[in-house]
């Protein structure tokens, strides 16, 4: 029997090792989960796993993870195999990073782990994970908010470097990590929940190649990217030809720029579709830019949305998009541009990508949803003697209508997939309030399936003090509605003082002070309804009338019931 015989792959071999490398990923996910000290991580689940092969290709990525994460694990993999030779890499490394412009994150407060994997010597694969740290230092407590100009008031900058050289930790490198960073030990109890994800990403793996062999297994590799990119152009060749265009704007900068355009064409011919951006904004003062590799993640979450939503998360669906995006533009930022907020702007690129598609696949779009990443953070110092404290959340909210449904109420949508932090979380953990947590009447867009619902958070601070800062999108430009359905509601933050005044904030707000007698409302915006209003069945709009969600006033100017 020749070598080739040995190794090769029936499918039924190939969905075994497929199924037994995205069991390791989904193992270390939530290894993470438990292990961590943050609720941004253990709550929300604002993290990611991922096999990566010898040469950075992505093999496989935990079913729960965030979409948007392929593009900072790739990039890690892209600048780690960059900067250092297969010779240079030993067992026990354990590299980090977070830096969009030097390292191929997103931004910074994804920390990337990656941990090489050695069989008899060989560097084989790496096991990856990724989490959003609930603070990484910089001008602002959570690292996330309005008014940043610069990646340098962003936080703590990490390029690839070794943090365990040779299974060592290396303290000085650590010490220096924590020095920068509010609430260390938390910060010190994350960095150690991926330490340990990775650790048993790699035992298991060396497990699969010890039963299957070396050999099989990175014949699976091959085969597991080269599957999945032959079933997406598949896909794709069932596309009509043509060439499909849309464009949508960003809300604003934060520091004075104002409907930001972004502009797409989408061309398909054959099994290749393209994706040019040319007329898109230039990059702006403000933090909502975006990285290439970021792009790239956002295109691809749209095409498998649309084309085959089953298809698990590799190498083979970043290999079939082909992008054209202007480097210093909003898309393809250069050097020092903040992109702390780009989760906003990405959100906003799947909405461009699913506006096109429409045209030949209307059928399977929705309206646009809420758009956004609405970011809340409050920090201080907790009275209760429990020291400072970081408590960050992107909240849901609606997701567009759909060919056959209702969009869903207050959920996150597209490339995010993190949980919401239950109340209970809340309140125990940090010395806060939340007043009400409720459905916003009224922001679901009209149509013969209408859009989802946005959520309103009140948070009132115990006994001090302490800072909010926010980041909202889709707070001015409302999510659109298709084929007649109307848009869905904006987005606001608001202050409600000690008199019961309320006081718009700024849609990126920073440093805004609340005391006791005041409260936070985080109102996220809605969704577009789908279709033509005049035809939503009767049964629904009993449904709706019987729900609670919508005024009277509502369903006379909609549906005139």
């Amino acid at each position: 029997m020749t070598e080739q015989d040995q190794t090769a792959l029936d499918a039924i071999d190939l969905e075994i090792l497929s199924n037994a490398l995205l069991s390791i990923a989904d193992e270390s996910f939530v290894a993470l989960m438990k292990s961590a000290y943050s609720t941004n991580i253990k709550e929300r689940n604002d993290h990611s796993t991922a096999i990566m092969d010898a040469a950075g290709r992505l093999i496989a990525q935990a079913g729960q993870s965030l979409p948007i994460h392929i593009a900072s694990m790739s990039g890690l993999m892209a600048s780690l195999l960059a900067k250092y030779t297969p010779d240079q890499i030993s067992p026990g490394d354990l590299f980090i990073a977070n830096d969009p412009h030097v390292a191929g994150g997103t931004h910074l407060p994804d920390i990337n782990v990656a941990a090489p994997v050695f069989v008899e010597g060989e560097l084989v694969a790496f096991v990856c994970n990724i989490a959003h740290h609930a603070d990484v230092g910089g001008m602002a407590p959570g690292s996330m908010a309005g008014g940043m100009s610069e990646i340098y008031q962003e936080g703590l900058r990490i390029p690839v470097v070794r943090l365990f050289r040779g299974g060592v930790l290396q303290d000085e490198l650590f010490e220096l990590l924590l020095l920068n960073v509010r609430v260390p030990e938390e910060r010190r109890g994350d960095y150690f929940a991926q330490i340990a994800a990775c650790k048993l990403g790699s035992r298991r793996l060396l497990e699969v190649v010890a039963e299957h062999g070396l050999p099989r297994v990175t014949t699976a590799f091959d085969q597991i990217v080269a599957r999945t990119e032959r079933r997406m152009r598949q896909t794709i060749g069932e596309l009509p030809d043509g060439r499909y265009s849309f464009e949508d704007v960003m809300d604003d900068d934060g520091l004075g720029t104002a409907a930001i355009p972004i502009k797409l064409a989408v061309t398909v011919k054959g099994d290749k579709v393209h994706f040019d951006f040319t007329g898109t904004s230039t990059q702006v003062a403000g933090n909502i830019n975006v990285t290439l590799n970021a792009t790239l993640a956002s295109v691809c979450y749209g095409l498998k949305a649309l084309l085959d939503p089953d298809i698990p998360n590799n190498q083979g669906i970043l290999n079939v998009a082909e992008l054209t995006v202007p480097k210093g533009t909003l898309l393809d930022a250069a050097f020092p541009a903040p992109v702390a907020a780009r989760a906003h702007t990405c959100q906003r690129i799947v909405d461009v990508v699913l506006g096109a598609l429409a045209q030949c696949l209307p059928d399977r779009v929705v309206a646009a949803a809420n758009g956004a990443n609405t970011t809340a953070v409050f920090a201080g110092v907790d009275p209760r003697g429990g020291g400072a404290y970081v408590y960050l959340e992107t909240l849901g909210g609606g997701m567009g209508g759909r060919a056959g449904k209702d969009g869903k109420d207050g959920v996150q949508v597209h490339i995010t997939n993190t949980s919401n932090l239950p109340v209970e979380a809340i309140e125990m953990e940090y010395p806060l309030m939340v007043e009400e947590y409720a459905l916003v009447a009224d922001s679901g867009g009209a149509g013969q399936h209408r859009g989802g619902m946005g959520l309103r958070r009140v948070v009132r601070p115990l006994g001090h003090d302490c800072l909010f800062n926010g980041a909202g999108e889709r707070f001015s430009q409302q999510p659109w509605g298709l084929f007649g359905g109307t848009p869905g509601a904006s987005g606001r933050f608001l202050l409600r003082q000690a008199d019961g005044e309320e006081v718009r904030l700024d849609d990126k707000p920073s440093g805004v002070t609340v005391t006791p007698e005041e409260t936070v409302m985080v109102e996220t915006p809605g969704a577009g309804g789908y279709g033509d209003p005049a035809v939503r069945s009767a049964e629904d709009l009993l449904t709706d009338r019987r729900s609670g969600k919508y005024t009277e006033n509502f369903l006379k100017a909609h549906y005139g019931v």
